[in-house]
């Protein structure tokens, strides 16, 4: 497992090859044989799954095609959704796109959201919030920033917690990733506003 920061690739790009995590972290293993078993979006912070072996690596891929692994994130969204909890489906790219979320809490301008992926569509996320009109803050790619008084480094995504049974022994793992700085300090910024 890995906690990849925002703003580092997941895998190499045809321009990007070195400056991603799946070339970073075996170097810092000393391991030539671990493999990412998925990615995250560069901008999104959070959890990683990494396998020793191609072997491992081809378990996991099951699990993930077979959505035995459960993904949670934490997501900032502009506004308050209509629904406390729902699920959104759309296609992406042709293809069945199936996100579920829960209202945690509802701020001044925004709301933070518990999200679990279905599906592992790219930008999934990103896509079905901006299509129901409650884009993230900090989103750019698929929103007009200049639209929200509510102003982010970056897309406020973050990806805290994987569940699924371990191939090899059969245990139930449950690993988690501690909200990063940057949107631990949003909250303390909005939350002084607030009393302000």
């Amino acid at each position: 497992m890995a906690n990849k920061p925002s703003g580092l690739l997941s895998v190499p790009s045809p321009k990007n090859g070195k400056n991603t995590l799946s070339f970073i972290l075996p170097r810092q293993l000393q391991e030539s044989n671990i493999l990412p078993c998925h990615r995250l979006d560069k901008e999104t912070s959070g959890i990683m799954i990494f396998a020793r072996g191609k072997k491992a690596r081809d378990k996991m891929f099951e699990l993930f095609k077979n959505h035995e692994i459960i993904k949670i994130y934490i997501a900032f969204i502009h506004g308050i959704p209509q629904k406390k909890s729902g699920t959104i489906s759309s296609k992406i790219s042709g293809k069945t796109a199936i996100t579920k979320y829960k209202t945690r809490k509802i701020l001044k301008n925004f709301s933070i959201l518990g999200i679990q992926t279905v599906t592992g569509r790219r930008n999934q996320i990103r896509i079905h919030f901006k299509l129901i009109k409650h884009p993230l803050v900090g989103e750019r790619k698929f929103a007009f920033g200049k639209d929200f008084k509510l102003k982010f480094k970056r897309c406020a995504l973050h990806a805290s917690r994987i569940e699924f049974k371990h191939p090899y022994s059969g245990r139930n793992l449950t690993i988690e990733a501690p909200l990063p700085e940057d949107m631990s300090k949003f909250l303390k910024k909005q939350a002084y506003l607030k009393k302000k």
